[in-house]
């Protein structure tokens, strides 16, 4: 029998990638194998489960000079640490470097002793071991004050970087200009906890030659502000996903720059003015993702506006507002009805006078897998009994077989017939999810018997009230 081509056993290895059973076992057909399924388990397998045994390995790597460094200023490493290079350099095979691993690791060592010195000891030298063997990483996570562009290493390590996140509290702008100098190949960048103008930031989001996601989780002045905003403008060419968190000073008038976006995410914004005003005269037809939570929106009409000028290939929104003012839920329900026949995910809120709009989003969203339905009411009218039968007989009706995790108000009524033939209806296609936030205890002990009673029978595989004594 021909032997098999080295790289066709890489691409077939690699499909096994997720079954760890499956690779122990090609492990040991022969040396050859072993050496391409060691760096797949590696990769697979690190940076998730950093214990004594893997800590051990990892500190093996250490050069004589790092471990004398070590000792001399009493920094004990454990006995079991292996005194001759394993037969791999399992450093090299690394995809990911983690502050949190370091620190992991630092934890094991120093047995969680505050000792500041020893531990920025301890620490610059694994970082120094892994800048320098590291030879294919495409992640970087850097939350510390070493200063790694520095280390030996450094050059090669941050050119090839896909991926990099970033903590500015930790960083100095030497650091950050040092980055952009070497560092111009990320599609992703991740940048936090800025609470000052540093020029080198935004120095480093223009040295991108194409970043894809930008990731801004910051606290920001208007003079840094408004230069990310040019900035966001500079690269709306390349970038297809934003992510803003907090940023209540930059300018969303960049947003209509971003041209080519496909996913777009906005927390805990509190300019609702300013957002309404630039959603309204934003376009993004390639949007597949948008996710606007923790918002305070007077009206849901220029969020509609936004999506109905996108050309269908929405596939996921999360919307829900902050406030129980916000208007004109019914009209986003309907445009996302209309507008996106491939949404397979849709959180947002909603009011009684909305339900008709739900029947729409039914019959015109068959991909339709997940389903968050929040009221915007305060308190319940007395008036309408039983409202929430209403909605409960649309998803009877009309819930495509795709529709398997529904989420609902518990702020209104539910009769205990309609309660049960809305489980009944999904005996042919069950339910993976199906809950009910009930802040108004309008689920009674009758209603949880039914949910009990379906979740037993195989028509509901988990609910909220799951594990609730009855």
């Amino acid at each position: 029998m021909k032997e098999i081509n080295f790289d066709c056993l890489i691409l077939i290895f690699n499909i096994f990638k997720y079954d760890i059973k499956s690779l122990y076992s090609f492990f040991l057909v022969n040396k050859k194998w072993c050496n391409i399924v060691v760096p797949i388990l590696w990769e697979r397998y690190y940076p998730f489960k950093i214990n004594e045994k893997l800590c051990n390995v990892i500190l093996s790597f250490l050069p004589p000079s790092s471990k004398k460094l070590l000792s001399n200023n009493d920094i004990k490493l454990p006995s079991l640490t292996l005194s001759k290079f394993p037969l791999f350099n399992y450093i090299s095979f690394c995809r990911y470097i983690s502050s949190d691993n370091v620190d992991r690791i630092i934890d094991i060592v120093l047995k969680n002793l505050c000792n500041d010195h020893r531990r920025n000891l301890l620490e610059q030298e694994i970082y120094k071991l892994f800048i320098s063997q590291c030879k294919n990483v495409k992640y970087l996570s850097w939350e510390t004050r070493q200063p790694l562009t520095l280390f030996p290493g450094a050059s090669i390590l941050f050119s090839q970087l896909h991926k990099l996140s970033i903590d500015i509290d930790y960083v100095n702008s030497g650091a950050l200009y040092e980055l952009a100098q070497i560092s111009k190949d990320l599609n992703t960048l991740s940048i936090k906890s800025c609470s000052r103008n540093i020029p080198e930031l935004i120095y480093l989001i223009d040295a991108q030659r194409n970043l894809k996601k930008l990731i801004l989780d910051i606290e920001v002045d208007e003079k840094t502000g408004k230069e990310l905003s040019k900035t966001l403008e500079r690269n709306g060419a390349t970038i297809n996903n934003l992510y803003l968190n907090s940023i209540d000073n930059i300018v969303l008038s960049s947003l209509t720059a971003l041209v080519n976006l496909k996913k777009l995410t906005i927390l805990h914004w509190k300019n609702y003015k300013e957002i309404q005003q630039y959603l309204a005269i934003s376009e993004f037809p390639n949007l597949q993702q948008l996710i606007l939570t923790n918002v305070h929106l007077p009206s849901f009409k220029e969020i509609s506006l936004l999506i109905e000028k996108t050309i269908g290939n929405i596939s996921s929104i999360h919307i829900t507002a902050t406030n129980k003012t916000a208007k004109e839920a019914g009209i986003l329900i309907k445009a996302i009805a209309v507008n996106c026949p491939k949404i397979s995910d849709l959180d947002t809120n909603i009011e009684p006078k909305d339900f008709i709009h739900v029947k729409t989003l039914l019959l015109n969203c068959r991909f339709l897998r997940k389903l968050r339905l929040k009221s915007l009411e305060f308190f319940i009218n007395e008036n309408d009994n039983n409202i929430g039968d209403e909605l409960l007989d649309i998803f009877i009706l009309f819930s495509p077989k795709s529709l398997d995790n529904i989420s609902i108000s518990g702020l209104w009524k539910y009769s205990i017939d309609t309660f049960n033939r809305f489980f009944e209806s999904f005996r042919g296609h069950p339910l993976h999810y199906f809950g009910i936030n009930d802040s108004y205890n309008n689920i009674t002990v009758d209603h949880k018997i039914i949910v009990r009673k379906y979740i037993d029978g195989g028509v509901v595989k988990c609910s909220n009230w799951k594990f609730i004594q009855i």
